[in-house]
């Protein structure tokens, strides 16, 4: 059986990180281990995972230290380099795992041999209307994130590579010392330039914060940027569609969504990472035996959605998006097959 590393680069991660790392071991299927790669973090974040490695002496949670070098490409490397699973999975400090994440991991590069890496949709946990977003992430990942004539494009936030596929190109990858580039891009450009095959499936979801919503349009354009001048470093490769149109339309409304959501998430003492996906491991927890019995009203909890948010009449469930991220009337689902391209 295939061996699924777990890859988490984090700089001053304390509010998120615990939440991610509950996330990435409560899983149908453990991970070969979970690796935490500390850069130079000056908050508590080194203190926290320490204790919950202690805390958690039965789980694969290990800590290293990238101190070399401040940034977010040489500490995914170093994560990358030090892994030992045959599949190294790449997520952010902030990401929260759908339970059968390892899983379906396993699954996509047991199934295609010839898979040397794979990407799936995304939700944002801290938003409302999971489900909706969930499936136009899909619907655009799908149509527009691709490269080459429809290749797939990998996600950094919800990645995982074939060992063997890191060991070929880990020399290649741009170093991006400007800090002008998506690392994740990079990444797909330099597999797809060695001609190795990358997928994408609707099944391997994870949830992320909209927190990148949350900063001035002049911020959020200066990171659009990024997918132009990925391209450029690559002049050999080329897209047909530009995603960060679909990004565009989405800004307003998240952004001033965000804000208003998460009062109300505060105002409810709720953690949004720790609910998205509660009844997935109340199942899973039922499945190995634990009754949940010390947690009366469960049920309830689990099942309520809330309904007094202001912004949730823009949209319904019946709202399906095209390939460039605009609503239509007609309903769309997330399909549980994996496409390759």
């Amino acid at each position: 059986m295939l061996k699924v590393s777990i890859i988490i680069p984090a700089w001053n991660e304390e509010e998120r990180i615990v939440d991610c790392l509950d996330n990435a071991t409560r899983q149908t299927v453990m991970p070969h281990e979970v690796l935490v790669v500390d850069n130079r973090s000056t908050d508590h974040t080194v203190e926290i995972v320490e204790r919950y490695i202690a805390e958690h002496p039965d789980l694969p949670v290990k800590l290293l230290h990238q101190d070399e070098e401040q940034g977010l490409i040489p500490t995914r490397n170093y994560g990358l380099n030090h892994a030992t699973g045959d599949i190294l999975g790449r997520v952010d400090a902030d990401c929260m795992l759908k339970p059968d994440w390892v899983e379906v991991v396993r699954g996509i590069f047991t199934e295609d041999a010839e898979a040397m890496g794979a990407t799936g949709p995304v939700t944002y946990y801290d938003m409302p209307a999971h489900k909706i977003a969930l499936r136009g992430d899909d619907s655009v990942r799908r149509h527009t994130y691709r490269a080459d004539g429809g290749q797939v494009l990998l996600f950094g936030s919800n990645m995982a590579l074939r060992a063997s596929a890191w060991k070929l190109i880990h020399d290649e990858v741009c170093l991006d010392k400007e800090d002008v580039m998506h690392e994740d891009i990079d990444i797909s450009l330099h597999l797809l330039g060695r001609g190795l095959k990358t997928v994408y499936s609707g099944r391997m979801i994870c949830g992320i914060s909209a927190r990148r919503m949350d900063t001035s349009f002049k911020s959020f354009r200066n990171y659009m940027r990024r997918f132009k001048n990925t391209f450029a470093a690559h002049p050999e490769h080329w897209r047909n569609h530009k995603s960060e149109r679909t990004l565009y339309l989405m800004y307003p409304w998240l952004h001033a969504m965000f804000p208003i959501y998460r009062q109300y998430l505060e105002s409810k003492d709720i953690n949004p990472a720790v609910r998205i996906w509660f009844r997935e491991q109340a199942k899973l927890a039922r499945k190995e035996g634990d009754p949940l019995a010390d947690l009366p009203g469960i049920e309830k909890f689990v099942e309520e959605t809330p309904t007094d948010i202001p912004g949730l009449e823009e949209i319904d469930e019946n709202t399906a998006f095209d390939p460039d991220g605009a609503p239509q009337s007609e309903d769309s689902s997330i399909t549980g097959t994996t496409t390759a391209q």
